[in-house]
């Protein structure tokens, strides 16, 4: 669409509906350049055929493809070829450009390190982020291939941003860069950042630091009214680990967003004019807290107003995620839309993108130094994230760099564990908050055992992916039919649950590794180590209870697993003051389970209803059912045609899962 910038009506350009972003006018605003891309995992499919580059005119009309694949498209100065960045040999950034028939294709530009390039209106400048910095350079279009990074002795560069820098455009007269980190705007003059051109200053000034903040408040999410939950089975988690609260017959009253009053069902008033609901023979637990869930939440920064990923999670009683590899912009604006009540699922929390130790572009931080791992950390800080993923950073210093940056800043550090025994060991060792995925060792012994437990760090096997052997995943893929759990299948596309349910491996129960990595947990957890679920977002929602039964597999009482997935969860996130147990003044999360799970661990996934932030779900319908009732739109895979999974997303899934760590 077009619209006067001065208001008014918009006027709709393009032909047909499809996934479009990144929109630029030409220079005398006749054209509009676009990317298109393919829907089909976390949004429709439908109109996702022949993805690319597109041009249209300003005032509507069929659209023509320039190019198939590339990203940030613009206008050349002259408004005669069309500017876009490539990726090529997998992570090297390349700056092309076609005419407007798609023909004619320059490389202009390369890079090692870089992640986004901006030419400027004129055609004269180039910015460019690398290392999650902001820098600019003269730029020409010439036929010669210029290779640029920050370190170029080719051509002048400085750099504008004095930290975290991206999302870079240009000023309308060419004469000033503009970044953001956050809600800050940040801009720098070009005649503040190279002494040759006119109006320089004798000094010039060091990178900005200081910009324009453009963040706002928004009211978070709390219902109106008072629920009385009563006569059902109630855990309440509250307490030590050795007080084994259950209530045989309580009740729980929430007002608003907060549990109120927790006890047996002839001890607690229910107020006046409160809604009650009778659980009579069903059981009441903390909402599951997955401190290890990958999942997406956008597609290019598109973020879904109902996302079936969520809502399974939702379904099956998560209430509370922590994804520690995911998109830095995607999930924090999830997050704060769920916080707002503009979306529905579990409470959000994340590192963000990874600080990733080899060369991969956009994942690599480089720390050689303190002031390196302060840097990354307080810019992830600064986006949203109560954590950080070391993520096979090679040297140790540069790993307990981060973890002291951690500890000055007041956020979780988590290392991608897995990997080296011997390496999993200085995690531990150095003080990591804890150890994601399973010490790739069947048995652990008494001097790790004890080692262990000394430090206080945590532990989130994911049994789902231990290695060592064959996955925990592989398993319930063979011994159920997980294709055919109607919970599952209500909020999942057959077109993502099929191809990987439906035809299983088979092999002996005594080559499925996580049943040993859950047995030495188990030993971990009888010494004080806290054990978690994480979930890797293997299986939205329900393989959060695969990660329960695989405790179970491994020696741990009902109890104790399901104590690993709510308080002890809570604890381990820094988030237990408000969630993780049934007591009065925390939040409003809990799952109700037809059965009792501490008789049958199994029974866990049996959730007839879940609440979150005071607010009741039909776990069979997602429909929302007090404090008032509310109908869930049907996804996009409920309607017709709605369920296709053209190849183009099946890649873009593909490379994706690969970058955050999805598949292993």
């Amino acid at each position: 669409r077009v619209v006067p910038v001065r208001g008014g009506e918009s006027r709709v350009i393009t032909e047909h509906p499809g996934h479009y972003v990144e929109p630029r006018f030409s220079p005398d605003g006749a054209r509009v350049v676009y990317r298109k891309f393919a829907g089909g995992f976390l949004l429709s499919p439908n109109f996702s055929h022949e993805p690319g580059i597109y041009v249209v005119s300003a005032r509507g009309g069929e659209s023509a493809r320039v190019v198939e694949a590339g990203v940030g498209p613009s206008f050349s100065a002259d408004g005669e070829r069309i500017l876009f960045s490539d990726t090529v040999e997998q992570t090297q950034l390349v700056l092309k450009s076609v005419d407007l028939e798609g023909r004619d294709e320059r490389v202009h530009v390369k890079a090692k390190r870089a992640t986004e390039f901006s030419v400027s209106p004129d055609g004269r400048w180039l910015g460019f982020v690398e290392d999650y910095n902001a820098y600019v350079a003269p730029f020409t279009l010439i036929g010669k291939t210029v290779e640029i990074g920050k370190d170029s002795k080719a051509v002048p560069v400085t750099q504008a941003a004095r930290r975290s820098g991206e999302t870079l455009h240009w000023s309308g007269a060419s004469d000033a860069l503009h970044w953001a980190h956050g809600a800050t705007l940040y801009s720098r003059a070009l005649n503040q950042a190279f002494a040759f051109l006119e109006g320089a200053p004798e000094e010039l000034p060091e990178p900005v630091a200081e910009g324009l903040d453009l963040s706002f408040t928004a009211t978070a999410d709390r219902p109106a009214g008072t629920l009385a939950l009563t006569g059902g089975r109630v855990v309440t988690m509250r307490g030590s680990d050795r007080f084994e609260e259950v209530i045989p017959e309580g009740t729980v009253v929430v007002e608003g967003n907060r549990i109120v009053a927790v006890g047996p069902g002839d001890e607690v008033e229910v107020p006046d004019g409160a809604s009650v609901i009778d659980l009579g023979g069903k059981t009441v637990i903390p909402g599951l807290i997955d401190v290890h869930a990958h999942g997406s939440m956008a597609s290019s920064e598109i973020t879904p107003q109902q996302n079936w990923m969520q809502y399974s999670n939702l379904a099956f009683g998560v209430t509370t995620i922590h994804d520690p590899s995911n998109d830095t912009s995607e999930i924090f604006a999830h997050a704060e839309l769920q916080r707002a009540g503009r979306v529905v699922g579990p409470r959000t929390y994340s590192t963000g993108t990874i600080l990733y130790g080899a060369l991969w572009p956009g994942f690599t931080a480089v720390i050689d130094s303190y002031d390196d791992a302060l840097f990354h950390v307080r810019r992830l800080k600064e986006m949203g994230a109560i954590s950080v993923k070391s993520y096979n950073q090679l040297r140790r210093d540069s790993r307990q760099q981060v973890i002291a940056a951690g500890a000055e800043l007041g956020i979780m550090v988590v290392p991608e564990g897995g990997a080296k025994f011997q390496a999993n060991l200085t995690h531990i060792v150095d003080g990591h908050t804890g150890v994601e995925h399973a010490v790739p060792l069947a048995h652990l012994y008494h001097d790790v055992l004890e080692l262990w437990a000394a430090t206080g760090v945590g532990y989130t096997p994911t049994f789902g992916v231990a290695y060592g052997g064959l996955a925990g995943e592989n398993y319930w893929y063979e011994h159920t039919r997980v294709w055919e759990n109607e919970r599952l299948m209500r909020y999942s596309p057959k077109s993502i649950v099929y191809p990987r349910a439906i035809r299983s491996t088979r092999a002996p129960e005594h080559h499925y590794n996580h049943i040993e990595v859950a047995r030495s947990a188990k030993k971990l957890r009888d010494r004080g180590v806290s054990v978690l679920i994480g979930a890797h977002g293997q299986r939205e929602g329900l393989a959060a209870h695969w990660e329960l039964w695989m405790m179970g597999q491994g020696g741990f009482s009902a109890w104790e697993a399901l104590r690993g997935a709510t308080i002890d969860g809570a604890r381990y996130l820094g988030l237990d003051a408000d969630i993780g147990s049934l007591e009065p003044g925390k939040l409003a999360d809990l799952a109700v389970i037809d059965g009792n799970p501490l008789d049958d661990l199994r029974q866990s996934e049996r959730v007839s209803l879940v609440m979150i932030n005071g607010r009741l779900y039909d776990a069979a319908t997602m429909n929302q059912i007090a404090p008032d009732e509310r109908q869930r739109e049907p996804f996009f895979f409920e309607l017709e045609g709605g369920d296709a999974f053209p190849a183009a997303a099946q890649q873009a899934r593909a490379r994706k899962a690969a970058a955050y760590g999805w598949v292993h």
